[in-house]
Parts: structure tokens; sequence; C-alpha cells
């Protein structure tokens, strides 16, 4: 039996991050970049960064499932680059805007159903 702590275990919590650079020059190519970005916030992801989205998953399995998504949907060209971590490495992340620290960002609550 699995205790209310090993599901919240920020060992087994996972941080989806998905880092691009896509071609712009032609209508085509922004379309095509547009399509990618609304992909991935359907998808639950969130802007960390311009070209970066994060997405919190409660598993590696869950976390899996959303890295397929993003494989397929990815556009003909350009670079992406996935990242799969743990809650815990997510949160010894340090971020400053300029030289002021800044705060982490919000960790989505845990729905326990059972």
């Amino acid at each position: 039996m699995i205790t209310s702590y090993e599901r919240l275990n920020a060992y087994r919590v996972m941080w989806t991050l998905v880092l691009y650079d896509l071609p712009t020059e032609t209508k085509k190519d922004r379309k095509l970049a547009a399509k990618f970005r609304k992909d991935l916030l359907q998808d639950g992801f969130r802007m960390f960064q311009f070209s970066m989205y994060v997405r919190h998953s409660a598993s590696s399995d869950n976390a899996y499932v959303h890295k397929r998504k993003v494989i397929k949907n990815l556009p003909e060209h350009g670079k992406v680059g996935i990242l799969q971590i743990t809650d815990k490495q997510f949160g010894q992340m340090e971020l400053f805007f300029g030289k002021k620290q800044q705060e982490r960002l919000d960790i989505p609550q845990q729905l326990e159903l059972f």
C-alpha cells in the first residue's frame, strides 16, 4: 500500500521543461510556432520564460504521457529540448531578476481523491 507521503514525495513528483527555438521568418513559420505554443498551453504547460514552458506532473508515468504529447506535436523545423526533473531538483533552482532573487513558481496543489 502506498502511503500519502510516498504519493507526494518530492522524488516522485516530476516537472517537464520544454525549451525551443523555432524559425519565424515566414508567415507559415510563425503560424507553426504559434500552434506549437498553443498545443503546450492546451496540455497544461505554463510559460516560464520566452520559449521555455514547464508542466507539473504527479508521477513519472504522467510526465511521460505529456512528453509524448510534446513529441507528437513537434514542428518540422527548429530545435526543441525536453527535460524531465524531480520536484526536489526543480525546488533547488535559484531565480533572479537582474541581481534580485525571485520567489519560486507556485507549486500546483495535489488533488487526492482516495
